[in-house]
């Protein structure tokens, strides 16, 4: 079954069992997502700074390309499993992804056409963009899988970990590096979009070349023909004969089993292992819909904080640090859990199910919302509320010596007189003293002082300015004091943007658990000829995450911590119920249908055998003695 299958192919990782191929594997996978989120950095301020879009546009734009982007991996799993195989989908769908960063770079030049050629040339490049990434996203991560030998469990869990890891690693660089270069580095008379967008460009080009430069060691199964119009017709027989069946029929054990008579049932078990798969993902896109909050309602709520985190760069370097948080921690997580964690819960004879980690992952996702609502409380408790619509908020200030009293007709806002400036709550006096015509400065910031036609610039610090000369006229007296008041319209907020940490500390070992866990299991639990519609099954889960968001963010209509409080609760009822059906799921070895379904055909018996003969292969822990045989059902 594999093509271009050779004694190259044995070669193995300074003595591991991990083959050369997945090197090529992980290092394309760490350019294409730096690729991919540089270019996501920078998106939103392009829209609004340099195609002029309001905010609102600019917000729907960026959704609708990331959606588009989680749901285009069904398309390429299609094509790799019915028609080109894993290989040839990721490299013709790169040669697309690449194409599209041009176009997208290339509508960033100024000279380039006006606005609405812009326009077109960025829509074009991000259609392209979303086919090229989403096409083989669901293919890598499967085509590595598919480079370890049946036995090596371990290994191939371990590599999704590795794997994982370099899509956060290419994250963070391309988050640091993309804004600096648009910012930072000036063309075409302004900030550099076109230089931002072409890095990613050039990261894309080098992962299509270190893919391609590890043809000859790859294990490349060819496809199987058009398997989803062969699961359809299946399904659609099935259904057909069960409907028109009457009681006088033999029972079947399983409605699938109605199309036994025209189709083969190795074909109908693997539909029934794949279908019992997607509907334990029923319940997950509830996890990814707290989960990608963090680039939305975490970073609003950010923008209310004190962000002076350092001193040498207070606003950009937290927003730039809690832009990475999340991928910093991952690769410090993913280490932790596979070295110590897991070992540790091994140790302790825990059975850690595949999915029982997930279980904990939503608990610990959970748990970040509990924190974030709790940060949210506290921040709004000094954040002035916005004016209804059709309203404004008003606010006067009294300069005059005395009292003032201020009727607006028909509303009797400002029933009290208000006092005069000078005794307005939290003003700050300090004093600067004249000698002549020179100014003594005793704040720590400098000043500029205009006395009639003269200029004084006074260093902080006690700092003096230079002697000038300024006619008598225009100073009050030899030695005067000024007063000056400084005036805080809105108080700054004084919760630090540092709580936010353990959210994002809780949010990130859920992920560890959740995501990297989902991952190897839907490769793990899919036939050999449909691992990649499995995987396109799994990444789907975050587009209808997505699609949760915008429903109670627009429906609901609640303050903001009590929408944080509202996923968190309906993440926990979620969990209770993915936990019920994880209980009853069974986990399957997709390597014993060769054995009893040689010539892909079976007897009435062979779906029980299957059952006797399944390999706990799937405990996720270490140590050897959790990979036992079982006569029944494994629970979770």
């Amino acid at each position: 079954m594999d093509i271009g299958y050779s004694s190259k192919l044995c070669i193995k990782l300074c003595g591991t069992n991990y083959p050369v191929s997945i090197s090529f594997i992980v290092v394309n996978e760490f350019c294409e997502r730096f690729s991919y989120y540089g270019m996501k950095a920078v998106l939103t301020l392009y829209f609004i700074n340099y195609l002029h879009w309001d905010p609102n546009l600019s917000t729907a734009v960026y959704h609708a390309f990331s959606s588009l982007c989680y749901f285009t991996p069904v398309l390429g799993a299609l094509i790799a499993d019915s028609w080109l195989g894993k290989f040839k989908t990721i490299v013709y769908l790169s040669v697309v992804y690449v194409l599209g960063h041009i176009v997208k770079s290339v509508g960033a030049i100024p000279s380039v056409g006006d606005s609405t050629i812009h326009i077109v040339l960025s829509m074009v490049g991000l259609i392209l963009i979303a086919f090229g990434t989403g096409g083989i996203k669901p293919c890598v991560a499967a085509f590595g899988g598919d480079q370890f030998d049946e036995e090596h469990t371990n290994e191939r869990r371990k590599f999704f970990s590795i794997f994982y890891m370099s899509i956060n690693g290419g994250s963070v660089l391309s988050t640091l590096i993309t804004p600096i270069l648009r910012g930072d580095v000036q063309c075409f008379g302004g900030d550099c979009y076109a230089l931002a967008f072409g890095v990613p460009a050039i990261l894309m080009v080098v992962a299509l070349v270190v893919f391609i430069s590890g043809s000859g060691m790859y294990k490349k199964s060819p496809p199987e023909g058009n398997i989803l119009l062969d699961v359809c017709k299946c399904m659609g027989l099935a259904i057909k004969n069960r409907w028109k069946s009457s009681k006088y029929d033999p029972k079947k054990k399983h409605w699938l089993d109605w199309a036994e008579d025209k189709y083969p049932r190795r074909l109908i078990h693997e539909i029934k292992m794949v279908l019992r798969v997607l509907v334990l993902y029923i319940p997950l896109p509830m996890f990814w819909a707290l989960f990608d909050q963090q680039g939305s309602r975490w970073t609003l709520q950010a923008t209310r904080m004190n962000m002076a985190f350092v001193s040498v760069c207070p606003v950009f370097c937290s927003c730039l640090f809690f832009q990475m948080l999340n991928a910093l921690l991952i690769l410090v997580f993913v280490p932790i859990f596979d070295m110590v964690v897991y070992p540790l819960i091994g140790l302790c004879r825990i059975n850690l199910t595949p999915l029982k980690k997930m279980a904990v992952g939503m608990i610990f996702a959970a748990l970040a919302f509990g924190s974030a609502t709790l940060v949210e409380v506290n921040v709004t408790k000094t954040v002035v509320e916005t004016a209804p619509q059709g309203q404004c908020l008003l606010q006067v200030y009294n300069l005059a010596v005395s009292d003032v009293k201020l009727n607006i007709p028909g509303s009797n806002l400002f029933s009290q007189p208000i006092k005069s400036y000078e005794k307005c709550i939290g003003a700050e006096a300090f004093n600067m003293y004249t000698v002549s015509n020179r100014f003594i400065n005793t704040r720590s910031e400098a000043v500029n002082i205009t006395v009639g036609a003269v200029d004084f610039y006074v260093p902080a610090d006690y700092g003096i300015s230079p002697h000038n000369s300024v006619e008598r006229k225009d100073i009050f007296s030899a030695c005067t004091e000024i007063i000056l008041q400084k005036m805080e319209d809105v108080k700054a907020n004084n919760v630090h943007i540092a709580w936010q940490i353990p959210q994002y500390v809780l949010i990130t070992a859920g992920e560890v658990m959740f995501s990297i866990t989902g991952l190897e299991f839907s490769y793990s639990q899919a036939p050999a000829n449909m691992k990649s519609v499995l995987q396109a099954g799994w990444l789907l889960t975050v587009a209808f995450g997505n699609v949760i968001v915008l429903i109670v963010a627009e429906g609901a209509g609640l303050d903001q911590w009590m929408e944080f409080l509202l996923f968190a609760g309906l993440l926990v009822a979620v969990c209770i119920i993915f936990s019920i059906m994880a209980y009853f799921y069974t986990y399957v070895d997709p390597d014993e249908l060769d054995k009893l379904f040689p010539d892909k055909a079976a007897n009435d018996d062979d779906e029980d055998n299957l059952k006797k003969n399944q390999k706990y292969h799937m405990d996720q822990t270490d140590n050897s003695m959790y990979l036992n045989p079982v006569e029944k059902s494994t629970k979770m």
